[in-house]
């Protein structure tokens, strides 16, 4: 758990508004940027990364790993890469990874395959009760091991792979999983084939495309990355735009709020992180993205969204892999939209920094929303727009941001008398959440 925690309570409802704003940045591309520039060989430099407590606890494992980071102004970064294999550290010394599975996942997979690694690797209390079962197979099909033996949860010791070799990997719905893959097989010897089974987000793909000679994407009915192990990695030089899982909250917001306008500016539009906005203009809902343009690979534009009358959701397996950190938020639309809503193939939501599934029925009921959760699925009955002035929400200390943010949106547009317990997590993917819920007109309090 982070320090200094603290509760955010709600007592009243949101008034109509019509807004411009600017969301924090993409924490994925952020972390990634540090990561991928670490291993690139001379300077590569980052513009509007997010200063979030996530990106924070990716500088400091770079720089333990030998890593110059040098800030040269506000949000803007130059990263002096060692090359590939290069990165090193002391024997024993300990990666903290914070509350980051982004962080833990692909630079385990860095780690995995440079020479002479020998780390003892934790995360904060949330992520060390994260399963990383998949994470160690798969690296230990490079040669990597991890003590105990047997152990796939946080605190483990990583001794890396003497001679690595590459693999052949079925991906599944983690981008997190294939971009360990990914940046273990740029040091392995041979070439490593991933076969996508679902297009899941891409951006360690594109932040390294322009190194043609270390990985070749073949998109076809289903995607066939091959990386070229040991080639010389050119640098990078990104520039990030809005998180658009973090807009997505003031895009609910807005939807179920009425008379109500929004437009985020400069937002990352990459499609296999846009399930979300597709998922909602499926059931009515008023949104268009606008002054879309290209950079670094990745689409990006503004996103502008009305208040709307929506039907109820129906989400197939198909959306999980493109919306992920909405789920949350999208129970709370689900719950204040007449009528049933079905989320499908949504198990994995188990094994985030909570069990969101779980923890979000719970929330529903304080609310008097029935919820029915089989297998991996959810059904949601929705009320349409409740008037909870009576009723009571209490989140209790989870460690998770989305479901933090999620119930914010709900206290704010029921009045129900709420307190969410370790608000401070939210810091780790969108520090500016608080500031912005202000803007546009929220009353909240801070109890410390």
């Amino acid at each position: 758990m982070l320090n200094n925690s603290y509760s955010v309570v709600l007592n009243s409802k949101i008034k109509p508004f019509n807004k411009s704003v600017i969301v924090d940045s993409d924490k994925s591309l952020s972390i990634r940027s540090f990561l991928i520039g670490s291993i690139c060989h001379k300077i590569s430099t980052a513009d509007n990364v997010l200063e979030s407590e996530d990106v924070i606890s990716t500088i400091k494992a770079c720089r333990k790993l030998g890593v110059k980071i040098v800030k040269i102004k506000p949000k803007k970064y130059k990263i002096y890469g060692k090359g590939l294999g290069s990165l090193c550290a002391k024997k024993n010394t300990l990666l903290n990874f914070g509350n980051s599975g982004t962080l833990a996942r692909l630079l385990v997979g860095i780690l995995a395959t440079t020479p002479n690694i020998e780390v003892l690797i934790k995360g904060d209390h949330s992520l060390n009760k994260r399963t990383m079962k998949e994470l160690v197979e798969l690296m230990n099909k490079f040669g990597c091991f991890f003590l105990p033996k047997k152990r796939f949860k946080f605190p483990l010791k990583l001794k890396s792979s003497p001679m690595p070799i590459g693999i052949r990997y079925k991906a599944g719905v983690s981008a997190q999983l294939k971009s360990a893959v990914i940046l273990a097989a740029l040091n392995s010897y041979g070439d490593t084939h991933i076969f996508e089974q679902k297009k899941s987000r891409d951006h360690t793909e594109n932040l390294l495309k322009e190194n043609k000679q270390s990985i070749k994407i073949k998109n076809g009915k289903k995607k066939i990355i091959t990386v070229y192990g040991k080639k010389y990695l050119k640098p990078i030089n990104v520039s990030i735009p809005g998180d658009v899982s973090s807009s997505a909250f003031f895009a609910a917001l807005t939807i179920l709020n009425k008379n109500s306008k929004i437009k985020i500016e400069n937002v990352g539009l990459n499609s296999t992180r846009t399930g979300f906005y597709k998922l909602l203009k499926k059931r009515n809902a008023k949104i268009k993205f606008l002054n879309i343009k290209r950079k670094n690979n990745e689409l990006r534009g503004d996103i502008q969204v009305e208040s709307s009358k929506i039907k109820p959701l129906s989400a197939s397996s198909d959306y999980y892999v493109n919306s992920t950190d909405e789920y949350p938020i999208l129970f709370v639309i689900a719950a204040l939209t007449k009528g049933t809503s079905s989320f499908s193939g949504i198990g994995d939501l188990k094994n985030k920094e909570s069990n969101r599934i779980k923890e979000m029925q719970k929330i529903l009921k304080q609310v008097g929303v029935k919820t029915v959760s089989k297998k991996n699925n959810l059904k949601v009955f929705g009320k349409g727009m409740l008037n909870a002035l009576n009723k009571k929400i209490n989140v209790p200390n989870l460690g998770d941001h989305r479901i933090c943010m999620a119930t914010f949106v709900l206290a704010i547009l029921t009045g129900a008398k709420t307190n969410i317990k370790n608000f401070e997590t939210v810091n780790s993917s969108s520090p500016s959440f608080l500031k912005l819920m202000k803007q546009l007109g929220a009353k909240f309090e801070i109890q410390k």
